[in-house]
């Protein structure tokens, strides 16, 4: 069961959540057990041999593990979290989709595929988080 009535609930929720909203990061879907994230690359987001820094993908993954799991259950905060970079992007936009693969009593699962808008899986995240 949801805990957000729909996409701009949870939008509102996660407001406040300066980091990611304020380097545009969007939830674009939310379901029973997986959200959608997304975000535009800038510049900014660049590393110095023009690829895309580790350390904006790693939030953007977190972002949609936290849609996806406080859609479950709210509040869940990460307790673990890991990630492999399988790839660079020469896109223009990423995409996190993150899906529960384990629910239980206290805590849950998700993982985590980043894609590009060219199709290109980027890097696998995989998740716990900690019912509060």
């Amino acid at each position: 069961m949801s805990t957000f009535k729909d996409l701009e609930e949870a939008r509102k929720f996660f407001k406040n959540d300066r980091f990611a909203t304020e380097n545009g990061m969007v939830i674009d879907e939310i379901g029973e057990d997986y959200a959608k994230c997304s975000m535009t690359i800038l510049d900014g987001h660049r590393n110095a041999a023009g690829g895309v820094m580790g350390g904006v993908i790693y939030p953007l993954a977190d972002f949609a593990f936290a849609a996806a799991s406080n859609n479950m259950h709210k509040v869940t905060v990460g307790q673990t979290g890991n990630i492999n970079y399988l790839s660079g992007s020469r896109g223009k936009k990423l995409f996190a989709y993150s899906k529960c693969v384990k629910n239980g009593k206290t805590t849950c699962v998700h993982e985590v595929t980043v894609t590009d808008d060219l199709g290109k899986a980027i890097a696998l995240f995989i998740g716990t988080g900690f019912k509060l």
